[in-house]
């Protein structure tokens, strides 16, 4: 079955996760504002919107660079060239202990609207869950009823010409996708076949 792509908004389709941003290269903070209210308007079970984010950016470097500290030593080795990090959680109980089996999925319909912003304003972003979530947690004082869930890095784009070729490869390669055939059942489970 094909589809055609003009179907559906060029910001998804032309959405990727990039490791390449400009160093020290501020970001305006009512381009950051927009990142979360685009977060802010994301579906929620029972309108709990349990996501909860920390902003991390040059003009306070040693929280910044704290940040950097609980990122995966691979992650280090690009994300600290991204002038910001953003920690995205999660509220999974309220006050009184009871959990929100919805946060997580909830979590993740307001960090794709915050993507999907970033990348209309036309920085690069990359989210990332290979942090230390436990150091986030003391290090930030986050209650024990907000899970740190994934580190989004978000940057200027940088031109191809002065990354090494492996990156450039990797950043020029198209983005790949299963096809709707393989993982859309209609009807019941197993019947793949959407033309009928």
């Amino acid at each position: 079955m094909t589809f055609h792509i003009n179907k559906i908004s060029s910001i998804i389709y032309n959405r990727r996760s990039s490791k390449t941003f400009k160093e020290n290269q501020d970001i305006p903070m009512e381009d950051l504002l927009s990142f979360f209210e685009a977060a802010r308007w994301a579906p929620s079970a029972r309108n709990r919107q349990p996501w909860r984010y920390l902003l991390f950016t040059k003009q306070s470097p040693e929280a910044l660079a704290s940040m950097r500290s609980c990122l995966d030593e691979k992650n280090q080795e690009w994300a600290n060239k991204a002038p910001v990090l953003i920690l995205s959680c999660a509220e999974i109980a309220d006050d009184q202990g009871t959990p929100n089996r919805s946060a997580l999925h909830d979590l993740g319909l307001a960090n794709e609207n915050l993507l999907l912003q970033i990348r209309s304003l036309n920085y690069n972003c990359r989210p990332m869950g290979g942090f230390d979530k436990e150091k986030a947690a003391l290090l930030f004082n986050i209650p024990k009823n907000i899970q740190p869930f994934l580190v989004i890095a978000v940057g200027l784009p940088i031109r191809y010409s002065n990354l090494p070729d492996d990156i450039q490869e990797m950043e020029r390669r198209p983005r790949e996708r299963n096809e709707m055939q393989t993982w859309v059942h209609l009807d019941q489970w197993g019947k793949l076949d959407l033309q009928n």
